[in-house]
């Protein structure tokens, strides 16, 4: 299906609100479970051994906050596919703009696009981990795996976010002559 620059530029801005609403959603109720337990869901993304996730797992008990860590981990998968979309559509839009013709810097770019639905899926899949453990109990495998599939996350992420602000920027930029066909 062959988009024109306006449906993906629209497709994009719409994608983008909707994730960053989602991103808010996340960083309040991860605020808030962090300022009644010291831990959010997000601190538990870095930890390597099944002793640190117990240690997080252990403040989160009570019903309240055992439902808000739930809550987030959640909604996070509701978050992931707007993420991951967005992400790609600014990639796609970033790569119509710096690449229009056929060649290698249009190839690398299509590539390089995969990069936040290959992170999203390692979000599936840190989450999954985490989940795991918080309803199995921890261990330093699923540990390890849960922080690599988080650092394999935030390259795709981080990737996809440097082409779409790219793109963005993109927006602004004047057209060189080549670009506009003259």
């Amino acid at each position: 299906m062959q988009l024109s620059r306006k449906a993906l530029n629209a497709r994009w801005a719409w994608t983008s609100a909707a994730a960053i609403a989602a991103f808010l959603v996340l960083g309040l109720a991860d605020t808030y479970l962090r300022a009644r337990t010291g831990f959010g869901a997000v601190d538990l993304q870095g930890v390597r051994t099944g002793w640190g996730v117990r240690v997080i797992l252990d403040r989160w008990t009570s019903p309240p906050d055992s439902a808000l860590a739930g809550f987030g981990l959640g909604f996070d998968y509701l978050f992931m596919p707007l993420y991951a979309v967005a992400l790609y559509l600014g990639t796609i839009a970033a790569r119509e703009r710096f690449a229009p013709r056929p060649g290698a810097r249009r190839r690398i770019m299509e590539l390089l696009a995969m990069a936040p639905i290959a992170g999203a899926l390692f979000d599936v899949c840190e989450n999954s981990l985490q989940l795991t453990m918080l309803v199995r109990g921890p261990s330093d495998l699923l540990a390890v795996l849960a922080a690599e599939a988080t650092l394999a996350k935030f390259i795709g992420f981080y990737t996809g976010l440097a082409l779409t602000l790219l793109a963005v920027a993109g927006l602004f930029l004047p057209k060189t002559k080549a670009e506009s066909g003259k």
